[in-house]
């Protein structure tokens, strides 16, 4: 049997300046499409498309609680859960 795994991430702008978060089931796929300019209106025109954090969950309800939780949770606490998970804030996309 297949498990599926589901992605929380959170991608931002050069700048680093706006935090988008998403879930997905294929994250190297979403962040190209991203990357591309495919991703939503809102990344598209912010241009945010930089990998900066990402956890993984074989639950999809799991997943989808835990975008909830960050998506209402302040700037602030990304933030530090990005700054705990990739210090540097480098693109991960090419470490997936």
């Amino acid at each position: 049997m297949l498990t599926r795994q589901y992605t929380v991430y959170i991608l931002t702008n050069r700048a680093n300046k706006v935090l988008y978060v998403g879930i997905t089931n294929n994250l190297k796929q979403r962040v190209h499409h991203h990357k591309e300019g495919k991703g939503s209106t809102f990344t598209s025109k912010y241009k945010i498309n930089k990998l900066v954090y990402y956890e993984v969950t074989d639950e999809i309800h799991g997943a989808l609680f835990r975008e909830k939780q960050l998506k209402a949770g302040s700037r602030q606490k990304k933030l530090d859960l990005i700054n705990k998970f990739n210090p540097q804030w480098k693109d991960l996309y090419d470490e997936i």
